[in-house]
């Protein structure tokens, strides 16, 4: 009886090895990522494509074994693929909302965000326009069409899009947009469009105007003008540079999150680390948002 529980335990574990070695050579055999190999899909807010391409550059450079897919997409689009499993890690203007936490509480899943930095939506318009100047009360004004002063072609990236949701919801309160929004498809269009018509006045993300080349983040791109706005409460017109952003002056100013939803620790989770880290927030700073995870000081200083 000893001789034969033996020779069954044997068996056992000969069964479990030759499972592992099959496992092992079957080329079609499924192997996870890791926070540093492998390769993945993300789904990003269009918004921030310029921004996105930059860091997964440097984060392949870092670790070569590395692979990250990215498709750009309207806010709502990348939010699907996500309660779908289209994606595990979506970079976007917003952290999840009480629906979709419900929602994965429902289904036992615990999914992870975090703030990366501070954004700000530039609002552009034509160099030949000489309304580049706004109040808060003047901007919503122009938002929600009630503007009698002068009738602007409101321009935006999509129909769908988190710009579009931040300036219903932030700005106007709830109510529509005027009739005569445009929706310019991307946002190198509404930058094109406005560079072509005078009554334009463009919204689009700040990443898309700024010039990364700039190192002390002064210089926004030279074909269209960037509209200085006051926020309500204070006494001076900002353009949205990065300081402004950073304690409020600037009004236009919105979140940039990462939400991952990640069974294991894999490359998804590898990238988001990434972006939070003193490399990734670096990157972050080229483009003008305001990173959250830096340690920034402010200090006053005469420009001559």
């Amino acid at each position: 009886m000893r001789f034969l529980n033996v020779t069954k335990t044997m068996a056992i574990c000969l069964a479990a090895a030759a499972t592992m070695f099959a496992a092992c050579t079957n080329p079609n055999a499924k192997k996870l990522d890791t926070p540093t190999e492998g390769t993945i899909k993300i789904s990003v807010d269009e918004t921030y494509q310029p921004l996105m391409e930059a860091e997964i550059k440097v984060f392949q450079s870092l670790y070569p074994k590395a692979h990250i897919i990215a498709e750009y997409k309207p806010e709502a689009e990348c939010f699907k693929d996500l309660l779908s499993d289209s994606a595990r890690l979506v970079i976007v203007t917003r952290d999840f909302n009480q629906q979709e936490k419900d929602y994965f509480q429902q289904i036992k899943i615990k999914p992870r965000s975090m703030l990366l930095a501070w954004d700000a939506l530039a609002l552009i318009v034509n160099h030949s326009n000489p309304d580049s100047i706004l109040t808060m009360d003047q901007v919503r004004k122009v938002m929600d069409g009630t503007d009698d002063e002068r009738k602007w072609q409101l321009v935006f990236d999509n129909a769908n899009s988190s710009t579009v949701r931040y300036i219903k919801d932030s700005i106007n309160q709830g109510k529509a947009l005027p009739a005569n929004v445009m929706a310019a498809k991307t946002n190198p269009e509404v930058v094109d469009y406005v560079t072509k018509n005078k009554d334009a006045m463009g919204v689009i993300g700040v990443s898309w105007i700024s010039d990364p080349n700039d190192s002390l983040s002064l210089a926004f791109r030279n074909d269209v003008t960037v509209c200085k706005l006051r926020a309500d409460g204070y006494s001076e017109f900002v353009r949205p540079y990065q300081a402004f952003i950073g304690i409020g002056s600037y009004p236009l100013k919105r979140g940039f999150f990462y939400c991952l939803k990640e069974p294991y620790s894999g490359l998804g989770s590898g990238f988001a680390t990434f972006l939070g880290s003193y490399e990734g927030q670096l990157v972050i700073k080229q483009f003008r948002l305001f990173p959250a995870r830096l340690n920034v000081v402010f200090r006053e200083a005469n420009l001559k």
